[in-house]
């Protein structure tokens, strides 16, 4: 691993000396009282602002939309006052806690199929949380499933000027923030792959040049660009939390040099994955040497039709967070929620009508205590 350009962590107070914690490397110049990184036994953990060990189990896709179709928008008026603070406090917060979560992974969510999902919480609304929580920063809409956005030109001034501007609209008011654990960026980028929804545009780098060495000192070039520039602009406004960098896919071509480019301008390797999640980590920790972070999956009947809803599995969640948590390089698992479901979506641990999908949220919370047990066991 490069790690010219990563810096390392010193303060033993503050990677958890008590439980035995080593330091490792990170992007992060000043992490003393934020979320980072450290290693016991062999195992990576996420530690938290006191020193703790953290196994990051979080739930994604947190919206109130789905709480104002005409349908149900009375729940929303009586119940929390129109007020998203209210909602977040007294639903959201409670019902975490509840079911065993620890984290909030991402909380935008699917507004309609194939566009963009909808905005983040705004600071106020992550300090109603009162938990940790990730931020996406929207570098770039490169996301697999997104038919409307054209690429970047990484190598541009105007990217640069972009990147900026991100970073001085979301980790300049972010950057103090305890319960912010770090940031990701594009959603399953399509970096050397593409979709039917966008084929229009094609991936960002043409995979028919990785056959030459030429194409591959190409595409080694644009990601370090890439990964360099928004690093950059991170740090020059944020020198404290984690970069996750972007949520590969890791059913789709994932180039080696994407990866290998990314390594000293990111703390962690994160992964959407449906299919195989507990071999692609494993695979990816051991060629790799980073952490790897499970960002984004479910096992969830994906071709519904308008008006039919699927159910988040229980059981397949209890096999895949054990294993995740045996796994040495892994520090969480994020849920692909919903936390209510909307017709969009069309699945998600509460319905409508705030009734929760019981047998699989015992399953999920039975989980989650279990891990949260063994974590208090071994440290």
């Amino acid at each position: 691993m490069t790690l010219s350009r990563r810096h390392f962590c010193r303060s033993v107070l503050a990677l958890g000396a008590g439980a035995g914690v080593r330091a490792r490397a990170t992007t992060q110049s000043e992490p003393e009282g934020y979320f980072t990184l450290g290693e016991r036994d062999g195992h990576w953990w996420l530690i938290t602002p006191d020193g703790d060990p953290f196994f990051s189990i979080g739930l994604n896709h947190i919206d109130p939309a789905t709480l104002r179709y005409p349908e149900n928008i009375g729940i929303w008026r009586e119940r929390y006052g129109g007020s998203m603070l209210r909602w977040i406090k007294e639903s959201v917060a409670p019902n975490l806690e509840r079911w065993g979560f620890n984290s909030v992974g991402w909380v935008q969510e699917v507004t309609v199929r194939q566009w963009a999902h909808s905005r983040s919480f705004t600071l106020d609304e992550y300090r109603a949380l009162e938990m940790p929580y990730c931020h996406l920063l929207p570098f770039t809409e490169s996301h697999q499933w997104d038919q409307h956005t054209r690429h970047f030109d990484f190598r541009s001034s105007g990217w640069e000027e972009w990147c900026d501007y991100v970073a001085r609209s979301h980790c300049a008011e972010l950057s103090e923030e305890r319960n912010l654990i770090g940031y990701f960026y594009s959603d399953c980028p399509t970096w050397v792959h593409s979709r039917p929804a966008n084929e229009w545009r094609g991936p960002i780098f043409d995979p028919e040049q990785l056959g030459s060495e030429a194409g591959r000192r190409e595409l080694t070039a644009l990601a370090r660009q890439y990964y360099r520039t928004t690093h950059d602009a991170i740090r020059r406004y944020d020198k404290h939390h984690l970069i996750f960098g972007d949520r590969y896919e890791a059913n789709q071509p994932i180039a080696d040099e994407v990866v290998e480019a990314a390594t000293p301008y990111v703390d962690v390797l994160s992964f959407q994955d449906f299919r195989e999640p507990l071999k692609n980590l494993d695979e990816w920790h051991q060629k790799t040497g980073m952490p790897v972070l499970l960002a984004d999956a479910a096992k969830i009947k994906w071709n519904t039709k308008p008006g039919e809803f699927t159910r988040n599995e229980g059981e397949w969640y209890a096999e895949t967070l054990d294993g995740l948590y045996a796994n040495p390089g892994c520090i969480g698992f994020h849920l692909c929620g919903a936390y209510q479901r909307n017709r969009a979506r069309r699945y998600g641990l509460l319905d409508e009508q705030e009734i929760p999908d019981a047998e699989n949220v015992a399953l999920i919370q039975a989980a989650n205590r279990r891990i949260a047990r063994r974590m208090s066991a071994r440290f």
